[in-house]
C-alpha cells in the first residue's frame, strides 16, 4: 500500500514536472512567434532619391502641420520649410522666420495628412529625410515598399490599362526595388528614370491600388535569388539579351518575340541636321557616313564607326544611342538630302486613348505625347489618335555580320550637296534598352487574356513569382528568420 502510494505520487510529480516544462515550452514558443512575428509583419522600407539641388520648398496642405526634427529644441511644427545652400551652410525660412544652419545639418520632417507633404510641385507620403552633401541639399522619402509601389506602377504606366500588365509591372517594379535595397550609400533607387519613375501621391490611383494590393509581397526569383526585373517601354517586335546590353547574360534575360505591335513606338524615324551632328560629335565635326560593324542577334546595334570630316569614331550601340539621343540601338542609317520628303508613313493597329487626354501622368503617357507633338511637325496624317505601322521583317542573320555603310549616291555627290545639304536619317524600332519586360508588350498580353503570371513568364524566362523572403537576397535581411512575405 506504502509502496503503491509512493509511486502514484511519483507519478503525479512527474506530470507536474512535465506540465510546467511544457507550459515553459509553450511560453517561450509563444514570445518567440510573437518576437518574430512583428519582423514577419514589418512592411519593407524604401529610401527614394527624390531630389539634389541648391534649393527646396517643402509644405504641409491647409491647416495640417509638418513635424521637423533636426533644427534644435525638440520637434517644431511649420506649415512651410524653405531651405536654400549658402555658401558653407544652409539658409532656412520657417513660417517666414530665417535662420542659418550648418552645413552638417540633417532634417527628418513627416506629417499625419494621408495626402502627405508637398516638395515644390508634388505630394509625397512618409517621412523625408534632408542632408546638404556636397554643396547640393538632397531629399530623401522613406515610405513603405507597398506604398512606394502605388505610386510606381501609376507612373510608369497608364493607370487605365488592363490589370494583368499593371500586375506584371507591380511584382516587377517590387522585385527592382527590394533588390537595390540596403545596398550602401543614403538612398536605395532614385525617382527618376535612372531607377524607377516614382510620382508621389498624384500618380496613385483605384487601379494601381489594386494591381499592388493583389500582389502584395510577391517577386520574382530565380536560383533562389531575386533577378534584375529591369524593363523597358517598347522593345520593336523582339527584345534584347542582357549580355548584348550589359557586360552579364543573365539566364532569364534573354532575347523573346515582344507582342507591342501596336506601340507608338513600335517604328519611328529621326532626322539630325549637319550642324546638329557637328554637336553631337565633335571628334569627327560631323558625320559623312555610318558603319554598322556589328549587330546583335535580334538585329540592335553593338558597335559602328562613324566617318566624318575630322576623322573617324568607334561607339558602342549604347555610346551611339546616348550621342544622338535615340529611342533605341535597333536602328538603320541613311545619308539624305535636307530636301527629300520622306513622311514617316503610319497604318492602322490600334489607338486605345489619345496620346494628348488629360491627366496623362505615366512615363509611358509623356512617351506617346512627345511622340505625337513629333509626328505633328514631320508632316504625318492628321489623326487624333496614334497609330503604329506594322512590323518590318527583323534583319537576316547573313546581314548582322555585314558591315553597313550608308552615305550620298555618287550621282549626288558628283553634282555637290543639295541646296539643304545631307542629313542622317535614322529609321527605329521600340523605346528603351530593350531588355527584360516590355511594357507595351505587357498591355499586348494582356489584351490578348494573358493573367500578370503569365506575361512575367514571357519576359523573364525561367524565373518564379513567389512571395519574398528574406533569404532570396542577403542583403535584405532585415528579419531574423525567412518568412513568407509581410502581411502586417
Amino acid at each position: 500500500m506504502a509502496r503503491g502510494g509512493t509511486l502514484k505520487r511519483l507519478r503525479l510529480r512527474m506530470v507536474r514536472i512535465a506540465s510546467v516544462v511544457l507550459a515553459g515550452f509553450a511560453t517561450a514558443a509563444l514570445f518567440g512567434s510573437a518576437q518574430h512575428a512583428m519582423p514577419m509583419e514589418r512592411e519593407p522600407q524604401m529610401r527614394v532619391l527624390l531630389h539634389e539641388g541648391p534649393k527646396l520648398l517643402l509644405r504641409a496642405d491647409k491647416t495640417q502641420w509638418m513635424q521637423v526634427r533636426g533644427l534644435g529644441g525638440g520637434v517644431r511644427r511649420l506649415r512651410r520649410l524653405q531651405l536654400e545652400q549658402a555658401g558653407g551652410s544652409v539658409v532656412a525660412v520657417l513660417d517666414g522666420n530665417r535662420r542659418r544652419l550648418a552645413s552638417g545639418t540633417v532634417l527628418t520632417v513627416q506629417n499625419d495628412d494621408p495626402r502627405g507633404i508637398w516638395l515644390d510641385s508634388r505630394r509625397y507620403r512618409g517621412e523625408f529625410q534632408i542632408s546638404c552633401r556636397g554643396g547640393r541639399l538632397r531629399v530623401v522619402n522613406a515610405l513603405g515598399v507597398e506604398t512606394y509601389l502605388t505610386s510606381v506602377v501609376g507612373s510608369e504606366m497608364p493607370h487605365h490599362w488592363p490589370l494583368a500588365a499593371l500586375k506584371a509591372q507591380a511584382v516587377a517594379a517590387r522585385t527592382y526595388a527590394l533588390r537595390q535595397r540596403s545596398r550602401g550609400g543614403g538612398w536605395d533607387v532614385k525617382a527618376s528614370v535612372a531607377s524607377q519613375v516614382y510620382r508621389g501621391v498624384e500618380a496613385e490611383t483605384a487601379s494601381t491600388r489594386q494591381a499592388v494590393a493583389e500582389t502584395r509581397s510577391l517577386v520574382l526569383v530565380h536560383r533562389g535569388k531575386l533577378i534584375n526585373a529591369v524593363f523597358h517601354s517598347s522593345s520593336g517586335g523582339v527584345t534584347e539579351s542582357s549580355g548584348m546590353v550589359w557586360s552579364q547574360q543573365l539566364p532569364y534575360l534573354v532575347s523573346v518575340p515582344d507582342h507591342d505591335q501596336h506601340s507608338p513606338v513600335h517604328r519611328w524615324q529621326e532626322r539630325f541636321a549637319s550642324s546638329g551632328l557637328r554637336q553631337r560629335l565633335p571628334e569627327t565635326g560631323g558625320v559623312n557616313r555610318v558603319d554598322v560593324t556589328s549587330r546583335s542577334a535580334s538585329g540592335r546595334v553593338r558597335q559602328a564607326r562613324l566617318e566624318g570630316p575630322r576623322g573617324s569614331l568607334v561607339l558602342t550601340g549604347r555610346e551611339l544611342r546616348q550621342r544622338l539621343g535615340l529611342k533605341s540601338t535597333l536602328v538603320t542609317f541613311e545619308m539624305v538630302s535636307a530636301d527629300s520628303a520622306t513622311p514617316f508613313q503610319a497604318s492602322t493597329v490600334l489607338a486605345r486613348r489619345s496620346a494628348s487626354s488629360t491627366g496623362s501622368r505615366s512615363r509611358i503617357d509623356r512617351i506617346t505625347a512627345s511622340v505625337a507633338r513629333s509626328t505633328t511637325t514631320s508632316s504625318l496624317p492628321s489623326t487624333s489618335f496614334l497609330v503604329a505601322p506594322p512590323p518590318p521583317p527583323v534583319l537576316s542573320s547573313p546581314m548582322r555580320s555585314r558591315s553597313f555603310r550608308f552615305r550620298a549616291s555618287r550621282s549626288n555627290a558628283r553634282r555637290g550637296p543639295a541646296v539643304g545639304g545631307l542629313q542622317l536619317l535614322v529609321r527605329g524600332q521600340g523605346y528603351g534598352h530593350g531588355v527584360g519586360m516590355s511594357q507595351w508588350g505587357a498591355h499586348g498580353l494582356a489584351e490578348q487574356g494573358a493573367d500578370f503570371r503569365a506575361i512575367l513568364g514571357h519576359y523573364y524566362r525561367g524565373a518564379d513569382v513567389l512571395p519574398f523572403k528574406s533569404h532570396y537576397d542577403p542583403a535584405l535581411a532585415w528579419q531574423p528568420h525567412p518568412a513568407s512575405g509581410w502581411w502586417g
